[in-house]
């Protein structure tokens, strides 16, 4: 056949072409990307039977929820037959006023997962790409790859997030950049300087996401969680969780502040009421409780400092850390590996964060906190490099 012969047709399609129609699937299939995600594990909480376990590995706050907002929680169960407000009109008045902003800035959430995923859901699609760092927090993956995008891992330096490294890897298909400041689970942080560096430097179509969910426990004079950028650049939305240091992770509470073409958007696609009454009504009485969150973010600077001592006398490495929790590396040597720490420290109640999936097999992530808990955790991983007996001493004569 000649390369100018066209070829009859019929209703059907091309003469000689396969008539057969295509197979029925056997059963519905998720679109493409969907099974590239590996599923979110949480940090564990099982130890073994008689033994107190003390839970270090999901970040939470060792003191529990301010007592205000524990009041205001039992007081929204009054009315569970009616609808939360579906605008969290007063949690976004208390946000304003604590911050100084417009509450029309303020978007809230079902947990900043919830807002990570609805950025992404409306500005990444297929084709599209995010990007993030190498040990950025796992939700940032999984987020792209719901909304149908492709994910972009820059590499770190010295477990902290290198702008030149994210610069690199912008390209004409980049929509998103998720940047954790501080970082879960490394618990490094960018000074500002590198922040307003990266977003000079992104093209303005690509939205900077500013993920400061540790923003309350960090200390240091070249920080700023992002908030100063959301309010003035049209391309940056920082996003904060009350998870962290108020102590409200089981009611699943977040928020975000955005410029107002971002906030349009994504009010667009927000589940209505996808807040409940009794994290409302707590995320405004915890926000309002600074005495509170004074004493948790003070707990916490003293034993980041204790722990790190400790634990590098003992001659494991600890990353410097800003956030509630450090990541210690262990040896490779048979008998002191990260593994073989983290089922010593389990069969003594003492539940810490294996981080493989972060890409650090070698390394646990240890949230801080009570003195009697970080004490033990020092008792135990003492024992563990010297060989000693994993058993929790009131379990050894059971």
């Amino acid at each position: 056949m000649s390369s100018n012969t066209v070829l009859e047709t019929t209703a059907l399609g091309p003469i000689g072409a396969s008539l057969e129609a295509p197979r029925p699937l056997a059963r519905p299939e998720p679109r493409p990307g969907v099974l590239a995600i590996e599923t979110y594990v949480p940090g564990k909480s099982v130890v073994p039977p008689g033994v107190t376990p003390h839970k270090l590995s999901s970040n939470e706050n060792p003191f529990g929820a301010s007592p205000a907002a524990i009041a205001a929680a039992k007081a929204a169960m009054d009315r569970l037959a009616v609808y939360p407000d579906g605008s969290a009109s007063a949690l976004r008045a208390a946000i304003a006023r604590k911050y100084g902003l417009d509450a029309k800035r303020i978007v809230v959430g079902n947990g900043s997962d919830e807002l990570l995923e609805m950025l992404a859901q409306a500005y990444i699609g297929p084709g599209d790409e995010g990007l993030f760092s190498e040990h950025g927090f796992l939700v940032y993956r999984i987020a792209i790859l719901t909304a149908g995008g492709t994910p972009v891992v820059a590499p770190e330096r010295d477990y902290t997030t290198d702008v030149d490294a994210i610069l690199a890897r912008v390209t004409e298909r980049t929509r998103i950049v998720f940047l954790a400041n501080p970082n879960n689970p490394t618990g490094t942080y960018l000074p500002f300087d590198e922040i307003r560096r990266l977003q000079a430097a992104l093209p303005p179509r690509v939205l900077l996401v500013l993920d400061a969910a540790y923003a309350e426990y960090v200390r240091r004079n070249d920080y700023a969680s992002g908030l100063e950028l959301a309010l003035t650049a049209e391309n940056v939305v920082m996003t904060r969780t009350f998870s962290k240091v108020y102590g409200l992770a089981a009611l699943r509470l977040g928020w975000m502040v955005a410029p107002a073409h971002v906030v349009d958007t994504i009010e667009r696609i927000r589940p209505p009421f996808n807040v409940n009454a009794a994290a409302l009504a707590a995320g405004v009485a915890a926000i309002e409780d600074e005495a509170f969150v004074s004493a948790s973010v003070a707990h916490n600077e003293e034993w980041a400092e204790r722990l790190t001592t400790a634990f590098e006398a003992l001659g494991l490495g600890v990353t410097p850390s800003v956030g509630n929790f450090l990541m210690i590396h262990f040896p490779t040597t048979p008998g002191r590996t990260a593994r073989e720490a983290d089922a010593f420290l389990t069969a003594r109640g003492l539940v810490v964060r294996r981080i493989e999936s972060y890409g650090l097999p070698n390394a646990l992530r240890m949230s801080i906190g009570t003195a009697e808990a970080n004490e033990l955790v020092v008792a135990a991983l003492r024992d563990f490099l010297a060989g000693g007996d994993a058993r929790a001493p009131e379990t050894r004569d059971a």
